[in-house]
């Protein structure tokens, strides 16, 4: 008996042994580390008229000491609780001023060494920049004046940016209003160490519905409640650019301020109790309030409750106001939309939305201004006589722009389009708007009453950007500018000067890194701004094209196709190859089978990119098109894995017939919903080699009440879930899967226990699979530590699979 024992404790220890890895992080090969860690150039934000520009820059990658610093997470935020701002932030290190005219950079007098930055805004002139500049202590409120070169600190490290954004500018620019710490603020409790007194108790009404997504990061506990609202409360002061402070509200949890265009009155959000625990905190009772410029309350405009529960389907919204905002045309008239269906998109009725609006000083009835017949998403503003209202449907896919005149509410609305959004090639690009007397934006209208559309032009010959003129009268278009059809990829960004013809525009191709040009339409010149150089060397002269091919089903498919480094194409030689992808979702095969991608587009690896492995000798394949189509009534996911298998094999037969790869030798990737791909791949085919599923979701039991973009819950479509679940399928997997995950993801759905649970399911069923927990790593990685980490293991996993005796 004693000799048994002795044996299974032999077993159990060499079990333990193979279960657990203790491994320090690695980095990876040579040739994917110097990709890996090039120097990012900066980013470049330029004024309207092009004539100001400012260069950021920041580190590509955090440390694992900075990831690893106190966090709380509470109602949906993340929160570095001793510098009180949110514990994910990317900070940049440094701004220049820079000179578009002459390409000249000037270093700014009094910024801040060791710069972390975040919340950079230009003032409504242009003529100045804040910043907030995080310490060890806290967050600090700094601006820039552009003409001479210097940053001036205006407070002390006690703002409150756990909220987002601490601070607004004031219309005149004469300062701020910013949201600091209270000067009495309660401490935390020490909710991981204290004695619970009692449980924590939730419970429902019958009949009353609450469906919603699988939020993270919520409240638990009244412990946390509290600590909610400490962390949250801000006073709010005024701070003019000379440093002088005064209070302008007293503490409060301030969610939002936005200031009337003439500066004479606020819109402030402030959430109320009760809260929840199982919604974030923007669906927390709210009440909007007018305050004038000196912080007195002059017009409550609503209270809206906790929305725990709505009607079912992704259409449905609240009742009562939503959607605030200040009418750019006018000194200071607020609106907001209202649901004339109670919200539920089940509901059959002429109008889905309706539009109002209250002008100062706020005294009399709210006015109508206009309806929509799909839900309501924005209106963009120009004058009394014409203003442009969007709508959209997510279940036909529909959108819908129309003109309306906001000072005649009864006069029909003039439709500008109605289409689906998934369609890109008939998406007539976005109106051109500019700075009137309020500096605010509003339609660009001439004297002709025309508009400027400037299109990303995606199209059967490519993506050709586009420059369109909109006679408004005649809803007639007029093609004043399209890109040319060479190997170049143009994206236009703004207008510079319509009058004159002047854009601004970014060229780039697939070995040339993007710049930024001046190009005048009417001259035809072409002025340089940037001068980036490539930090991708090695991947300069890569063969890069975007290949099409047919699905057994006769819908057209694309991917980007790219040859290993130093590759001969008339080699013959087969190669590995690991292809990338995401699916997506259509209600139509036309919209599906539509090209996106451009060869012409720079090759630029980043750090969940698989195009480090064309250094490394590997055919890649990217944007790997997985259309999931359900047309008519028909459900997309109803043949989800049909479809996902059909995708697979078109892409695989489609570069094999190009003579380039073994097909004996190809791995499968994604990340999140293309994790789940992968596996449900590996678990229904035997076209790979070896997979790699990053912070995916593989059990949709624990994700009940809808995923991705499918509607039905799990009791309405039970079949569909199981089938659609690779843990459903686990004793079907039979080929090498690297399965990794964030420890701290907050994605809605990709608990890192998705990957737990999954790898304990392979691993009882005797499946290949290893399993990489990033410590303190959310659903998007950020660490340098975890990411050469994970470059490193995916190198390994693809080496072991693919290459065998290749080399």
């Amino acid at each position: 008996m004693k000799k048994l024992a002795y044996i299974f404790g032999i077993i159990f220890f060499s079990f333990l042994l193979n279960a657990q890895i203790e491994l320090p992080y690695q980095l990876p090969h040579k040739d994917i580390l110097s990709l890996a860690d090039a120097p990012l150039p900066p980013s470049i934000s330029i004024s309207n008229d092009g004539k100001k520009a400012i260069m950021i820059y920041r580190s590509p990658y955090k440390s694992i000491a900075e990831l690893s610093q106190k966090e709380m997470r509470l109602g949906g935020l993340r929160i570095n609780p001793v510098t009180n701002i949110s514990s994910r932030v990317n900070y940049s290190n440094n701004i220049t001023l820079f000179n578009p005219e002459t390409q000249t950079e000037t270093e700014i007098k009094g910024f801040p060494q060791n710069g972390q930055i975040a919340y950079i805004s230009w003032s409504k002139s242009q003529d100045k920049i804040a910043f907030t500049h995080t310490t060890e202590n806290g967050v600090t409120l700094w601006y820039i004046d552009y003409p001479s070169a210097k940053a001036h600190k205006l407070t002390n490290d006690d703002l409150n940016a756990n909220m987002g954004n601490p601070y607004v500018w004031l219309t005149d620019e004469s300062g701020f209003l910013v949201r600091r710490l209270p000067a009495k603020r309660k401490a935390l409790i020490d909710t991981e160490n204290e004695i619970p007194t009692g449980p924590v108790i939730s419970v429902n009404e019958a009949g009353k519905e609450a469906q919603n997504r699988t939020y993270q990061d919520l409240l638990k506990s009244p412990q946390d409640e509290t600590n909610f609202e400490t962390l949250t409360r801000s006073e709010i002061i005024k701070v003019t650019l000379k440093g002088k402070i005064s209070l302008w509200k007293d503490a409060d949890l301030y969610r939002f301020i936005s200031p009337a265009p003439n500066g004479e009155y606020y819109m402030v959000g402030t959430i109320k109790r009760p809260f929840s625990y199982i919604v974030p905190f923007s669906r927390f009772p709210l009440d909007v309030n007018i305050l004038d410029k000196n912080g007195k309350k002059v017009h409550a405009l609503a209270s809206i409750p906790l929305i725990e529960d709505l009607p079912k389907g992704f259409m449905a919204t609240q009742t009562g106001p939503r959607s605030f905002g200040w009418r750019n045309d006018k000194a200071a008239t607020v609106y907001w939309a209202e649901a004339l269906d109670n919200g539920d998109p089940n509901k059959e009725v002429e109008f889905r939305d309706q539009v109002f609006q209250l002008p100062a000083p706020f005294t009399g009835e709210k006015q109508p201004l206009t309806k929509t017949v799909l839900r309501y998403s924005g209106i963009t503003w120009g004058t009394d006589e014409m203003a442009l209202v969007s709508e959209y449907w997510w279940n036909t896919r529909t959108v819908r722009m129309s003109f309306f005149a906001p000072n005649r509410p009864n006069a029909p609305q003039k439709l500008f389009i109605e289409r689906n959004y998934q369609d890109q090639y008939s998406d007539p690009g976005s109106f051109v708007t500019r700075k009137n007397q309020f500096n605010e934006e509003v339609l660009d209208l001439d004297e002709n009453e025309n508009l400027i559309l400037i299109g990303a032009g995606h199209s059967p010959e490519g993506k050709l950007p586009f420059i369109d003129e909109l006679n408004t009268k005649t809803m007639e278009t007029n093609r004043l500018y399209r890109a040319a059809q060479n190997d170049q990829l143009e994206n236009i960004i703004k207008i510079i000067d319509r009058k004159n013809g002047v854009f601004l525009t970014r060229l780039e191709s697939s070995n040339v890194y993007p710049n930024y040009y001046l190009r005048n339409i009417n001259d035809g010149s072409l002025q340089a701004v940037s001068k980036f150089e490539n930090p991708f060397q090695a991947l300069e002269n890569v063969h890069k094209e975007v290949i099409t091919y047919t699905r057994e089903d006769g819908l057209q498919l694309s991917a980007t196709l790219y040859l290993p480094v130093g590759y001969d194409k008339n080699s013959g030689k087969k190669m590995p190859m690991i292809m990338w992808a995401y699916p997506r979702e259509y209600k139509d095969k036309s919209s599906a089978g539509q090209v996106t991608s451009s060869s012409n587009q720079f090759t630029r690896p980043f750090y969940g990119s698989p195009l480090y492995w064309i250094n490394r000798g590997y055919v890649v394949l990217d944007n790997t098109a997985f259309p999931i189509v359900g047309e008519a009534d028909e459900e997309p996911n109803d043949s989800f894995i049909e479809q996902l298998v059909a995708n697979a094999k078109a892409a695989i037969d489609a570069v094999d017939a190009m003579g380039y790869i073994d097909r004996k030798r190809v791995a499968v990737g994604g990340h999140s919903y293309g994790a789940f791909m992968t596996a449900n791949l590996l678990s229904h085919s035997d076209l790979f080699a070896a997979g790699i599923a990053r912070s995916g979701a593989y059990n949709r039991s624990l994700t009940p009440f809808g995923f991705q973009s499918e509607e039905r819950n799990y009791w309405e479509a039970p079949e569909v879930y199981f089938e659609m679940s690779p843990f459903s399928h686990a004793d079907k997997m039979k080929t090498p899967l690297l399965l990794i995950h964030g420890s701290a993801d907050n994605n809605s759905g990709t608990y890192p226990m998705q990957s737990e649970r999954y790898f304990n399911a392979l691993k009882g069923l005797g499946a290949p699979v290893r399993l990489v927990m990033l410590p303190n790593e959310s659903h998007g990685y950020a660490a340098r530590e975890s990411i050469m980490h994970m470059l490193w293991e995916q190198d390994e996993w693809l080496e072991k699979h693919l290459k065998g005796d290749l080399d």
